[in-house]
């Protein structure tokens, strides 16, 4: 009579066959998880179709072309003009037009220009949205006038002073100041004070005249004159003259280089 299997036998032959049903089990998965190769290859087939489709859409299709360009914000610049400048090329596909070289063009065109936006209006137009410089000072010479704006910067020359903006007198030719800070600082100086007056003072400021780094004055409407030293303390200053002027409202002369001790006289 032969023996039954030990009992090491058949726990090896036990796990045999689990070990056995597991892996199938693992392979199964797989098989069922695995895409054919035919439906990858149409997957892979039709994202292609989409790209080309897509790219063939902006460049090769008339849908989405330049048909007009659109300027705003000029003020002294006209709109002929920078578009002339600009070059928008018509006709051509929207998502190709070089919006940085456009850019370029009319910052160097124009020193007039602070900021120059190209902007894509889909489907068919460009939009040039120009934020032109302001003068706050003018620079009389040879009978022109020279548009300075609040950086200081020096930027156009004008036949005819805009009005509202005062001119910038330099008598600092004989000053120490001149040949110690130059005159592009002192124009600078000069745009500070500009830059720290009341807008109904600025209104009335019809010429800012510097005569050294720290002899700034003022010539108002109807005669009057304030001093204001240099433009150290600006704000505290532009306080100060603001109420100086209205409690002495018929004084000729202002002063206000030492804002801790302003006076007024004259009428």
């Amino acid at each position: 009579m032969a023996a039954g299997p030990t009992t090491a036998e058949k726990s090896g032959t036990s796990k045999s066959k689990g070990s056995s049903g597991r892996s199938s089990g693992a392979g199964d998965r797989n098989r069922r998880f695995r895409v054919p190769a035919p439906r990858l290859l149409l997957v892979a087939l039709g994202l292609l179709a989409l790209a080309a489709g897509g790219v063939w859409v902006l460049y090769g299709s008339t849908w989405f072309r330049v048909e007009r360009v659109k300027t705003s914000g000029v003020r002294v610049l006209t709109a002929g003009e920078i578009e002339a400048t600009a070059a928008v090329p018509l006709g051509a596909p929207l998502v190709s037009v070089d919006t940085e070289a456009i850019e370029a063009r009319l910052r160097g065109a124009y020193p007039r220009i602070e900021s120059i936006d190209v902007v894509r209006s889909w489907p068919h137009g460009i939009g040039l949205k120009v934020t032109e410089r302001q003068p706050v000072l003018l620079v009389e010479k040879g009978g022109k006038f020279i548009e300075v704006d609040a950086t200081g910067l020096r930027f156009a020359t004008v036949d005819t002073a805009p009005r509202g903006v005062p001119r910038l007198v330099l008598d600092a030719a004989a000053s120490p100041s001149l040949r110690r800070f130059g005159a592009d600082r002192l124009l600078r100086e000069a745009v500070r004070v500009r830059g720290e007056l009341p807008a109904e003072i600025a209104r009335d400021t019809r010429v800012v005249r510097v005569t050294s780094y720290d002899s700034v004055t003022l010539e108002l409407t109807k005669g009057r004159t304030v001093f204001w030293g240099s433009a150290e303390h600006g704000p505290v200053k532009a306080r100060v003259l603001n109420a100086l002027m209205k409690a002495t409202p018929k004084a000729g002369h202002f002063d206000v280089s030492a804002p801790t001790a302003p006076a007024s006289s004259g009428s």
